[in-house]
């Protein structure tokens, strides 16, 4: 049976459907204002009407064991896309170095469901990682890396991505077990940071995940 509510307060986005029809579901993860007044929000079918922290422990049981890094010493546009190229490919957690506050319009809402971290320089994320035992690959076009079509990332490990322009910091390759670029072929020197990190992560699935 249905309910009464105030008007909703959950994020609006040009995707979704309209109030539940029909009798009511009865299980726990079912939000019961989107039930009233329908769900806007840009998720897949397999979480509407769902409970925002029901669907973060769902995805908890299912991230792959890749992180992605971003360095963000000049408050870089592209973290909230990368946000949500990760969210997409269920990254485990997206580790953000340098500065605390970044732009999130291009998260899409994502960061709501994707683990966020923070770190206040190369040093404390390269900490971090030693103790999760991850090691880091960086990603950019700088001598001596090597191709990404040919590399085998690892299953367990933290891709590294630097600002869009300056790329990765000397700390950040210093801090790289290897450094690995994107093979292009264009008269362009490097491509968008959240392309790339898109393309690094579709490669990484590429990889290690079974169809």
């Amino acid at each position: 049976m249905t309910e009464q509510q105030d008007a909703p307060t959950h994020e609006l986005s040009t995707a979704g459907v309209g109030p539940w029809v029909g009798e009511w579901p009865e299980e726990e993860h079912f939000d019961r204002e989107l039930l009233q007044y329908g769900d806007t929000r840009n998720v897949i079918d397999r979480y509407r009407f769902w409970k925002m922290e029901a669907i973060v422990a769902d995805l908890d049981e299912h991230r792959h064991p890749f992180h992605v890094a971003i360095e963000n010493w000049q408050h870089d546009m592209n973290i909230g896309s990368i946000v949500r190229s990760a969210n997409a490919f269920g990254a485990d957690a997206v580790h953000i170095v340098g500065r605390r506050r970044w732009n999130k319009r291009g998260a899409m809402v994502t960061d709501r469901y994707q683990h966020v971290i923070h770190h206040e320089s190369i040093e404390a994320l390269v900490a971090w990682c030693a103790a999760e035992n991850l090691p880091i690959i960086g990603i950019d076009n700088v001598p001596g890396s090597v191709i990404l079509e040919t590399f085998e990332l690892p299953e367990r490990c933290l891709m590294l991505f630097g600002q869009e322009g300056p790329g990765l910091s000397p700390e950040a390759i210093a801090a790289s077990e290897s450094v690995v670029e994107i093979t292009q072929f264009g008269s362009t020197r490097s491509i968008n940071a959240s392309a790339a990190a898109a393309v690094t992560m579709h490669a990484w699935v590429m990889q290690h995940v079974s169809f």
